[in-house]
């Protein structure tokens, strides 16, 4: 008699239906105790890439993250190799289905990086046998860039439970996530330097809105294009150089010396003594967050109450959508007339005069990073109209925002 399909059978071929022919992406599912039920991985590397998941301790890592499931959003799971995976989960009849997607590598690692990196795994003759076997298979393993990776494991949440969630599910994006084999041309280092710039202005400013100015990175800059001894070691200088950046641009916006210092020094030992390439990303967004977030404390006036505050965080987190008063009041549990007189008594201005001023600053980093033309920057930051934003930049600034890129750009 014919075996019908598990649920998680079928939803692997469904999956497997939102993925391009041509992208050599794998798709596994497992149940909740790590038996494997499916893979779409071709039969001659199923096995191999098996026990990769489970000799490098991502296995371990995804049944950790399946007893959160109910909540967990997708998560992305890293190695000691710099192999890479994603994980989210389904529900099916009171028990969590897992599914994998992966594995991947950001770049192609050479076969030198990849001896010295396994080492550490073959110190077994069947682990040597299986390092030998995964190095002969490098050639046929997918290797894709982390912006797609991301965006293809979100897709595959995004199908399996209904959700619509963006790349930032994954977590907030770290600008040294991906390890390029190739340099960027002179127009591409342009680019990146306006990114850089970008980024580090969002640290001088405490400016806590600044999700977008790290993906736009990350799509430009894959980091430090040095060739290390290993994959891990290509991502730990990258965060190193990072580190140091940010540590710089803290001190610059008012953290002190005495605290910017040892924090930065903190991190960079945690950098060292770090030994998976997906705690490396996470470990790079949470030094990141911390120092904007100290900037941002730092920023905040005394004169303001905690409720005011926590309006002027909620308009710096949405200055991509439409911001009503009726939406600031409900959030501090205000009426909108009480709000609106007891925000202008703390900060000086309107609530609406707030909300655009705050706009042209952000427009100000898009101008000066990106080369977003001027209608784009107008509907990316929610103004009505192209000119109502071309006045109140010129308002708030003193230029348009022609005349202040063209300065911005000679400078």
């Amino acid at each position: 008699m014919e075996r019908s399909m598990t649920r998680g059978e079928q939803n692997l071929l469904m999956l497997e239906s939102i993925i391009p022919r041509g992208e050599k992406l794998y798709i596994w599912c497992f149940d909740e105790a790590g038996n494997q039920i499916a893979s779409s991985c071709p039969a001659e590397d199923e096995a191999l890439l098996a026990c990769a998941f489970s000799l490098l301790g991502a296995k371990e890592k995804a049944l950790s993250c399946a007893q959160d499931a109910k909540t967990a959003a997708p998560c992305l799971i890293g190695s000691p190799i710099g192999m890479q995976w994603a994980v989210t989960f389904e529900t099916e009849r009171k028990r969590s289905l897992i599914f994998v997607i992966g594995p991947v590598f950001y770049a192609a690692p050479s076969e030198r990086q990849m001896r010295a990196s396994l080492r550490p795994f073959t110190d077994s003759i069947e682990n040597a046998r299986w390092g030998s076997e995964l190095i002969a298979a490098l050639p046929r393993l997918p290797v894709i860039p982390y912006v797609v990776f991301s965006r293809y494991a979100v897709m595959v949440h995004n199908t399996l439970t209904g959700e619509q969630l963006g790349p930032e599910a994954l977590g907030s994006v770290s600008p040294v996530s991906e390890i390029s084999a190739t340099a960027a041309g002179p127009r591409d280092r342009e680019k990146v330097w306006l990114a850089e710039r970008a980024m580090l202005q969002m640290v001088r400013n405490g400016d806590i809105n600044y999700h977008n100015v790290i993906q736009r990175s990350v799509q430009l800059s894959p980091g430090v294009p040095v060739q290390g001894a290993d994959p891990l070691r290509q991502v730990k200088t990258s965060i190193v150089v990072f580190t140091t950046l940010v540590s710089r641009a803290a001190m610059e916006g008012g953290l002190s010396p005495e605290i910017a210092y040892p924090l930065g020094d903190s991190y960079l030992q945690s950098v060292e003594d770090c030994r998976d390439s997906g705690e490396l990303g996470a470990l790079a967004n949470a030094m990141y967050h911390d120092f904007i977030y100290r900037v941002h404390h730092l920023r905040v006036s005394p004169n303001y109450s905690h409720a005011i505050q926590k309006c002027c965080d909620y308009i710096e987190l949405s200055l991509d959508r439409k911001i009503r008063t009726a939406d600031l009041a409900a959030l501090v549990g205000y009426t909108e007339y009480y709000l609106t007189e007891k925000f202008k008594k703390e900060t000086g201005q309107s609530v609406s005069s707030y909300i655009r001023y705050a706009r042209v600053e952000r427009a100000k980093v898009l101008l000066e990073s990106t080369d977003l033309s001027i209608r784009e920057i107008a509907e990316q930051l929610a103004f009505n109209t192209v000119n109502y934003f071309i006045q109140s930049f010129r308002d708030t600034a003193g230029y348009t925002p022609a005349q202040y890129r063209k300065r911005f750009q000679k400078n």
